[in-house]
Formats: C-alpha cells, sequence, structure tokens
C-alpha cells in the first residue's frame, strides 16, 4: 500500500461517507503528511499499513522534538487515529495499531481569579447616582454569588427568580436546567434593581420577562457585560486583564479554598464532568507561601 492511494482514499472518505468540510479535510489531510514524513525520515521508510504501535510511539516523539505543543499533538493524534480507524474498516489493515495509543496530557491553564477584596472594589467602582448603577451592582452581584456564565446572565428571567427560597433557575449549556443557590448581598441589589429603575423603562414587547434591561427596554447584550467588567475594573484600579468569566472563577476558586464540597460545586456551575471543575482545587499562591514561610522548621 503505497502513501498516496492510501491518502486520496481516505480524503475520498471523509468527504462522502463523513461530510466533512473542504478546510477539515485539508486539516487531517495534514496530520497524516506528518505522518508520511516521519516515514520518509524512518530507515526503512515505513508504508501505512506497516506500522506499529510502537512505531507510532516515536512518532510522538518525533513531532514532541519539533516542538509542537501537546494540544497541537493532540489534534495530529486525532487526525492518525482516524486514518488508521478508515484503513481498518477498509480491510487494508488487520489490526489497528493507534488503538492503544494516547494522546499526550494537554496543559491546563489554571484560571484568573479575584480576591474577595477585589470583588469589593469592582463593586465600590460602581457609580451609584447613575440611572444604570443600582442594575450594574445587581449584575456584579448576580454573577460572583451565582457563577453564572455571562450567556446565563443576560438570558435570565423573572419567571425563574425564586428569591423567597434563595434559588434562581438558570438555563446553561445545551438548554440544561439547573437550580443555583443565590446569597443575600445579590438577592437585595436584584430586588433594589427590579422593584426600583426597572419598573420606569418601556420594556420592548417580548422582553418582559427579562431580568437585566437596557435604557431602550432591550434585554443586555453579552459585550455590554464584557465592557462593562473592564471599565469597573480599570475604576477600581485592577490591573489584571478579567472578563465576566473571571467572576465565575473566583465565585468557584473561593468555594473549594472555603472547603465546599467539589460535586456541589460541579453542580452549581453546571460542569457535565467533575475533571472540569476539579481546575479549582489549585491553593491560592499568596496563602501557600505564607503557610511554608510561617511553618516551616527551615524559615
Amino acid at each position: 500500500m503505497d502513501w498516496r492511494s492510501a491518502i486520496k482514499g481516505f480524503q475520498a472518505y471523509l468527504k462522502l461517507e463523513k461530510g466533512l468540510s473542504d478546510n477539515s479535510i485539508e486539516a487531517y489531510s495534514r496530520d497524516i503528511d506528518k505522518l508520511q514524513q516521519f516515514s520518509d525520515s524512518h530507515p526503512n521508510s515505513l508504508k501505512p499499513d506497516a506500522f506499529t504501535l510502537n512505531d507510532l510511539r516515536q512518532f510522538i516523539n518525533w513531532i514532541n522534538e519539533l516542538g509542537m505543543i501537546p494540544s497541537s499533538q493532540a489534534r495530529i493524534l486525532s487526525g492518525i487515529k482516524s486514518f488508521y480507524k478508515y484503513l481498518l474498516a477498509e480491510d487494508m489493515i488487520k489490526n489497528n495499531p493507534a488503538e492503544l495509543l494516547e494522546s499526550p496530557k494537554k496543559m491546563r491553564k489554571l484560571p484568573d481569579t479575584l480576591s474577595y477584596q477585589d470583588i469589593n472594589k469592582l463593586i465600590e467602582a460602581i457609580d451609584l447616582s447613575k440611572p444604570d448603577g443600582t442594575r450594574n451592582k445587581a449584575i456584579i452581584e448576580v454573577l460572583y454569588s451565582c457563577g453564572l456564565r455571562v450567556s446565563e446572565l443576560t438570558e435570565l428571567r423573572l419567571s425563574n427568580l425564586y428569591l423567597e427560597i434563595e434559588f434562581v433557575k438558570v438555563i446553561g449549556k445545551g438548554n440544561k436546567e439547573r437550580l443555583v443557590p443565590i446569597g443575600g448581598e445579590a438577592i437585595k441589589a436584584l430586588k433594589l434593581w427590579i422593584e426600583h429603575p426597572r419598573v420606569h423603562i418601556p420594556i420592548k414587547k417580548g422582553e418582559e420577562d427579562m431580568v437585566f434591561l437596557n435604557r431602550r427596554g432591550s434585554r443586555l447584550s453579552r459585550v455590554y457585560i464584557f465592557m462593562l467588567i473592564k471599565q469597573l475594573a480599570e475604576a477600581a484600579g485592577i490591573k489584571k486583564s478579567i472578563s465576566p468569566h473571571t467572576l465565575r472563577h473566583s465565585f468557584a476558586t473561593h468555594l473549594v479554598e472555603g472547603g465546599a464540597d467539589l460535586r456541589a460545586v460541579q453542580e452549581m456551575l453546571g460542569h457535565e464532568s467533575i475533571t472540569t471543575t476539579e481546575i479549582y482545587t489549585h491553593l491560592d499562591r499568596e496563602y501557600l507561601k505564607e503557610t511554608i514561610i510561617s511553618y516551616h522548621p527551615r524559615n
């Protein structure tokens, strides 16, 4: 089996059977090109059907030595695995050498968070003398109190607020509903917004149930929330580059550091997998440093 016919067959399979776009097919083809380049550098110049699991592991080492980051390596290996699944399905090979091949572990970037003091600074930077000040305070309080995604905040509805029992119903990713507890300060800020400035806004038809509205009576956009957070951070003297998601990260981190059960945090965030939530188990670096300096016998 030669490389050219194997690659052409794979491209036809991706187009006709998988219905992939030209861009996706091109990306897959580049992955196989890398494998062919490795084959050409091999003493025996291996054909596609001659590769073993050990050869593919050597290929991983080879692309690693090229300086590719783990995420790029993982993407290439995904293409290689698809290629060998195709060869097996077409009876061009008897065994799939890529079946037991493990992708390199992607580095997980720890999210930026704000301290509780920074959260307070952000809230204190809101000008409550302006008409939208009360609303903006409610926005920050709800983001931090409930750990909402920005889209969940902009789509929050009056009919989904159960403030008497201190819960809000949130529509998350994939239209999945979840109940999230809401704290006293956020409830107070929400009630102040809903019962006072909001009642004086001429609300557009179809927007009556939306919690957060602009002056024209339409729901707020995601872009507006991003701009609001950046403006408040600047006014508060916070040097970090922050976004609405920073408040979500801060919410989760502060809960975990305070001893909250990881499963409970997973439920509140609406994470599908507990492994996504586990990223919040990192310790506050300053706290860790202070602990070592204070208690280590060599300090």
